[in-house]
């Protein structure tokens, strides 16, 4: 069968759902005509040259069916008799493969395998009976694909014109972790307005890029370059109705229409991940845009507009990851939060996209959306979420505390510092008066301190007075207490009349009234597994800021707070020192000292823990710091057994262990005094020849084994690491500076 090139034919384009009001347009301008949308897709009627221009030229389309016939078929007989009534040796060759794609099902027909089988049949039997021989079948890459769709008794049989879902443009390189398919990034694009953009010569940025389809598809449209010339391969090609002529004629009509964009239009794309950026790049050079579309590592919270010439206006679109893609919610709640600010603070007057399979999420972002739309990705329904930004589009509040359900639950009602807070009209006991004055007293040395270095989460008291053994906490205005373990002297009523008049004098100091805005601990001392006991169920966490870090801490739930203080100028070191450096963070807590040495521009880090809950801890910081997790990983694993199988090499190494644990999820003990051997030999192991560990530990009374000074080139930092409210309790910690000798 030859193909008549003036013959009209009758097409069902299919695309996913929510596009078939952008695609019937397109379809149209191809030169379809009698369009009609439909569930599937859009119907339209058209020769062999609008076939070939929507393999060419559609941007939005999956599948380009070319439909031959149409019956009723009650069960797999008539299915049969149906197809082998058709003249298939006019369409398929001998030595074409072939497969059978069936949907559908009857009464009668309940398999799409047997509807397929009986459909098989039908087409090999017509051809051997009209050549004596019958075409082979190549279920996974055929010469050729028939689509037979079964509904309501209906029987539509179509010849897979394209053979392979045209969304597959022939650039990907490698797709990466749940990739955007193409015509859905296309389809965003043209959502969001880039066409109107493209003339106004707006430049457009996606801070999230992936593997860089949106800025494919982009660049693509500035350019009239056609989706389809990258592919290596169409269905129709060993169609014997297939006209090569009339195909490479508009193969060339294709080509030449391609252009320059407008000038200076910038395509910008960014991410955290470098691996997925070393995918971008090599996806853009496949198709020769690397003029037009710049792609650089570089994580969300150094996200800036474009500087070097004015650009007042530009699109801003994004896919950031979604819950079913990549992370968990809690974390990509403070990624999208995250967003939302740099978003309001450097791109006013831009039109900003976001896509989403959340809008939860999407609400996350803190802006006003003037516009959603939803649509299909595979199998995810997805929204796309649009907004401007101006005047009018204030970024919401982010709210401190997370409240509790408990109406009554205890809030912070105040800030530092205190100086001029009045006192809830409460008597105090001598006691609660003494310990009041004590507060009064810290708070006062403190202040020049805190005023010169910003710092807003210290130590306000620390068991001062022996009779009052508690630590006095502050957490950018919210306090916490907790008690020391009480002599054994002291009987438990008046442990407890003690810490009834240390909360007494905190509030009076603080201005705060009974009930109000005290985190307490009830501290005793614990060893082995009890030394995480949960201690309730709020799951309330605050955002603190230290140094350019936001780092979330848990006043309430557990034996520590998400944040050990007495580490501050060891964390603000390790930010000093980590630019451009590959950064190993062993028993890495809550991962603290990883944002600082990520947002002190650490290359990679990699972060160790046992915990399941501290590394979700430690992802929740990375997202409200706009930091990938890609670059930045969370390994769960016991310290030692990672190291003793680890064969990268890291140029900071910061170990910081327990001094004793007993760890469930690994059934490994680990005793500092009995393994600092071979805890610190394993991590100077892995340390680059010119690297640096620093190694701390809380043990009291702790000695450095002999071995590790005569091995290594030892310093004592300890002084240099406790900052100034800790300086009455200069022992909490000891820190050395290791490096190879």
């Amino acid at each position: 069968m030859n193909g008549d090139p003036l013959s009209s034919y009758q097409f069902l384009t299919t695309c996913p759902k929510g596009l078939a009001s952008l695609l019937a347009p397109e379809i149209t301008h191809l030169g379809g005509t009698d369009v009609r949308e439909t569930v599937a897709g859009v119907q339209f009627t058209g020769t062999l040259a609008t076939a070939y221009r929507v393999c060419l030229h559609s941007r939005l389309a999956n599948r380009l069916l070319l439909e031959l016939k149409t019956f009723a078929a009650n069960d797999g007989d008539d299915l049969y008799q149906g197809l082998v009534s058709m003249p298939w040796h006019e369409h398929i060759g001998l030595h074409t493969t072939i497969a059978v794609d069936f949907s559908g099902r009857s009464q009668a027909i309940r398999n799409t395998q047997f509807g397929a089988q009986r459909c098989k049949d039908g087409i090999v039997d017509e051809i051997r009976r009209q050549r004596g021989e019958r075409p082979s079948v190549d279920s996974k890459h055929p010469d050729i694909r028939i689509n037979v769709r079964l509904h309501r008794g209906k029987v539509v049989v179509a010849l897979d014109f394209a053979g392979l879902s045209l969304h597959r443009r022939g650039y990907r390189t490698s797709p990466g972790k749940a990739p955007l398919k193409e015509n859905i990034a296309a389809a965003l694009l043209q959502r969001a307005g880039w066409p109107k953009a493209i003339e106004q010569g707006w430049p457009l940025v996606d801070p999230m890029c992936g593997s860089g389809t949106l800025l494919i598809e982009a660049a693509m449209m500035a350019m009239r370059y056609p989706p389809g010339l990258g592919r290596d391969w169409h269905g129709f090609e060993r169609w014997l109705g297939h006209d090569e002529a009339q195909w490479q004629t508009l193969v060339a009509e294709a080509k030449s229409a391609i252009c320059t964009p407008p000038e200076g239009l910038e395509i910008r794309g960014y991410d955290g991940d470098i691996t997925a950026i070393r995918r971008a790049e090599a996806s853009v050079a496949e198709l020769g845009l690397s003029k037009l579309i710049s792609v650089r590592p570089r994580s969300l919270n150094t996200l800036t507009r474009p500087s070097h010439r004015s650009m007042p206006h530009g699109l801003v679109i994004c896919n950031p990851p979604w819950g079913e893609r990549l992370g968990d919610e809690s974390s990509l709640t403070y990624l999208y939060r995250q967003l939302g600010e740099v978003l309001h603070r450097e791109f006013q007057g831009w039109q900003v996209a976001i896509v989403t399979s959340n809008p939860a999420l999407g609400r996350s972002v803190g802006l006003r959306s003037h516009k959603q739309y939803g649509l299909s990705n595979g199998a995810l329904d997805i929204h796309l979420l649009l907004f401007t930004l101006d005047e009018r589009n204030r970024l919401s509040d982010r709210p401190q505390v997370v409240q509790h359900k408990d109406e009554d639950a205890p809030r912070a009602i105040v800030d530092n510092p205190w100086n001029n807070v009045q006192p809830p009209a409460e008597s105090l006991s001598s006691g609660a008066q003494m310990f009041a004055n004590r507060l009064r007293k810290n708070s006062r040395s403190l202040s020049p301190w805190l005023k010169r270095t910003g710092v807003t989460c210290y130590r306000l008291y620390d068991a001062d007075m022996p009779e009052y053994a508690v630590a006095v906490d502050i957490y950018d205005g919210h306090p916490h207490v907790a008690e020391y373990a009480p002599p054994k002297a002291v009987d438990e009523a008046s442990a407890n009349k003690r810490f009834d008049e240390v909360l007494l004098g905190v509030r009076h100091v603080l201005g705060l009234a009974r009930g109000q805005g005290i985190a307490t601990k009830r501290r005793q001392r614990q060893r082995g597994k009890e030394q995480y006991t949960k201690f309730a169920q709020r799951g309330e966490r605050i955002e603190v800021k230290e140094g350019h870090a936001t780092l979330l801490v848990n006043l309430h739930d557990y034996l520590d707070t998400g944040l050990f203080l007495d580490h501050r100028p060891l964390r603000r070191r390790l930010a000093e020192e980590a630019q451009g450096k590959h950064f190993l963070n062993l028993f890495c807590y809550t991962g603290s000292a990883s944002v600082h040495a990520a947002l002190g521009g650490a290359r990679t880090s990699t972060s160790i823990d046992s915990s399941n809950t501290y590394l979700n801890w430690y992802r929740d910081n990375l997202a409200l710091n706009g930091l990938s997790d890609r670059q930045h990983r969370a390994i769960r694993a016991d310290g030692l057994t990672w190291l003793k199988q680890c064969d990268q090499v890291f140029d900071i190494i910061l170990l910081d262990p327990p001094s004793f644990s007993n760890s469930r999820s690994t059934q490994v003990s680990l005793d500092i005094v009995r393994d600092q051997v071979a805890l610190i030999d394993a991590a100077m192991a892995v340390l680059a020849p010119t690297g640096v560990l620093y190694f701390s530990n809380n043990k009291r009374g702790f000695v450095l084994a002999e071995r590790i000074v005569e091995r290594y080139a030892v310093e004592d930092i300890s002084a240099q690491t406790i900052p100034e409210d800790f300086k009455r309790r200069s022992t909490i910690h000891q820190c050395w500076m290791l490096r190879h000798r």
